[in-house]
């Protein structure tokens, strides 16, 4: 069944008996399985032969016969030789190469096995690889082009789909090559002949097409490869298929690789029939959102064209029902970006009691802020309010992908937030890009149940007479919401020891930002209930004001919750009219509201309670 160069080396019997297959041969001088099992650290242990050397990412995909490793842009895999001397490494005379292997990505050289040099007129070794349809070896050797080595390229019939498990095999015995796929062979040259001419420097390297001057990876799956110091037959490369032809029949599946994300999954703007998903991949692809009522996801909605921030809005959706959902990105490489499948809810009916989270400056700790973001998730709240401060340099991406994301994850991938503009933000083109709000974004309102909020970017104009002022005034004019809540990242009242004045040093301070202060007549004259507000790296609660003065009923409740991860400060050392409690630490807050009820609560960041007021509205 074997034969090496012009002879035939023939097996003494072919009789199947028990625990003996039918393709019965030689053993290989290198076989590798890609499995989690044979996976050491970063060494990719050898059934036969060399071990492998891995590096970069390293995922296995699992299906119902087993595993296979997941080669892309980011994964190296190259055998670790124990001699430099390639040439007591690889055969020289012939040689087959058997491989079981998956595209997801067509590109004009791409490689399974093998060592190859391309550079110019330099022509060496060989190469089991792929081109943009089908499977090919390359091949050089010393009968070609008078010994100096001058490459052939065979190239099968069979167009690959992409994902689908394929068997390749190479073989060359001296005086002819080959190309068999799913055990037919497709290719035969007599160009090469004589004995192979491998590079004089060059690695052996798995699921990629590398020489000195290139490097093109497999974007697939390999499940097996066997190397053999003989030429085989025919029918031995038939019966080789036969054994494993199940793996040929699973079902087309492109590479899954939910390491392909900056951003992970993230909800914007929630209603009761609305919902958008965002997320950022690290390369352009398509935007696909699997949702629906169960887990089977079995709705589908798509944006033409490719980004690599993606944005989906979901409409139609029934209020305050829980949707699952999972996002889907086809790379422009053909790598497949999925998430897993997470959950959300819609906003609930006007008479329906909810909870919501505020947090406050986060900026540049997602530890402080992704242990907060764990606590209040744990608490289920329907939606979470950001005043500002969300980065520590809004122009800087990696602010956003590196410290606002990763700590928010625990929360913003289950309910949606809604943000303010902060100082640190810069009014940077990062804020607008990775949110999705109302038009022009920078402010905006938006009511959940029975409460409306009214989101204002204190960076700007808010004199009396400017843009935002007088559309908060239309809009509190005509809002019939039994609550009213402002959001703004400058605080109106502030005990702050030195942002408003050194009270450490002198006794002169403005209590807070006067900007922001001018927008109070309006919270008087509409009867705001709760202004919040961040900036200041502390928790404040006063009492109700009504006219720059502290009451007892029908006033403004200001809340400072600026303690999600900024860099501490301190209250002052005066005690003002309007403080009510003050808290150096970070924490969040949670707002649970029923009705003619809402309370408050506030955490530490031990989980500890440390604040809770109750309001309630006259009858």
């Amino acid at each position: 069944m074997w034969s090496r160069c012009t002879f035939v080396l023939t097996l003494l019997s072919l009789t199947v008996t028990a625990g003996v297959s039918a393709h019965e041969g030689p053993d290989p001088i290198g076989r590798w399985e890609f499995n989690q099992r044979q996976l050491q650290g970063s060494t990719l242990k050898a059934i036969i032969g060399l071990d492998a050397k891995t590096g970069g990412s390293i995922r296995f995909q699992s299906d119902s016969l087993g595993e296979s490793m997941v080669f892309g842009p980011r994964t190296t895999c190259t055998l670790l030789p124990n001699d430099s001397n390639l040439d007591h490494l690889l055969p020289r005379d012939s040689f087959t190469v058997s491989a079981w292997v998956a595209v997801d990505a067509p590109q004009k050289w791409g490689g399974i096995f093998g060592t190859i040099e391309d550079d110019g007129d330099i022509e060496r070794g060989w190469l089991l690889g792929h081109n943009e349809s089908t499977f090919t070896l390359i091949l050089s050797t010393s009968g070609a082009d008078d010994g100096n080595g001058r490459q052939t390229i065979l190239s099968g019939k069979t167009s690959y789909v992409r994902g689908q498990m394929y068997h390749v095999v190479g073989v060359f015995d001296g005086e002819k090559a080959e190309l068999y796929i799913n055990g037919q062979r497709e290719a035969l040259t007599s160009e090469q002949w004589g004995t192979i001419v491998y590079p004089e420097k060059s690695e052996i390297v798995i699921g990629g097409f590398k020489d000195q001057n290139e490097d093109h990876r497999l974007s697939g799956r390999i499940r097996q490869i066997k190397l053999f110091d003989l030429a085989a037959t025919e029918s031995w490369v038939q019966q080789e298929f036969e054994h494993d032809a199940k793996l040929a029949s699973l079902e087309a599946r492109l590479t899954r690789d939910d390491h392909g994300f900056a951003v992970d999954p993230y909800l914007q703007f929630g209603t009761q029939t609305g919902m958008t998903i965002m997320w950022r991949t690290k390369a352009v692809g398509t935007s696909v959102v699997h949702f629906g009522e169960t887990a089977e996801c079995e709705c589908e909605a798509t944006v033409a064209g490719s980004s690599e921030i993606h944005e989906v809005r979901l409409s139609e959706l029934t209020p305050e029902t829980q949707y699952f959902y999972r996002t889907e990105t086809v790379l422009d490489d053909g790598t497949l970006v999925e998430s897993p499948v997470y959950t959300f809810s819609t906003a609930v009916l006007k008479e329906t009691p909810f909870a919501f989270a505020v947090f406050g400056d986060t900026q540049k700790n997602p530890t402080v802020s992704g242990q907060l973001a764990q606590m209040a998730w744990a608490q289920r709240p329907s939606f979470l309010v950001h005043v500002g401060d969300l980065v520590d340099q809004g122009p800087t991406d990696s602010h956003w992908t590196e410290h606002f994301f990763p700590g928010m994850k625990p929360v913003a991938q289950r309910i949606p937030f809604y943000p303010v503009l902060g100082n640190h933000e810069e009014n940077a083109k990062n804020y607008f890009d990775y949110m999705s709000l109302p038009d022009k974004e920078y402010f905006y309102e938006f009511t959940y149940g029975n409460t409306q909020f009214f989101m204002i970017d204190s960076n700007r104009n808010i004199d009396p007479g400017s843009e935002q002022y007088e559309w908060l005034r239309t809009q509190l004019a005509s809002s019939t919401a039994t609550w009213k809540i402002a959001c703004h990242h400058h605080p109106p009242y502030s005990s702050d020891e030195n942002d408003y004045g050194d009270l450490w040093k002198m006794n002169k301070s403005s209590r807070g930002d006067l900007r922001a202060r001018q927008l109070s007549t309006l919270y008087d004259e509409f009867h705001v209930d709760i202004v919040w507000s961040g900036h200041i790296h502390s928790y404040e609660r006063t009492w109700p004001v009504r006219n720059g003065t502290a009451v007892e009923s029908n006033g403004t409740v200001y809340m400072i919750t600026g303690g999600a991860g900024g860099s501490l400060e301190q209250a002052g050392p005066f005690r003002p009219f309007f403080q009510n409690n003050v808290k150096h630490g970070h924490h969040y807050c949670m707002v649970m509201v029923n009705g003619q009820t809402l309370e408050i609560k506030a955490f530490d960041l031990e989980g500890r309670l440390f604040d809770t007021v109750t309001l309630r509205k006259a009858n």
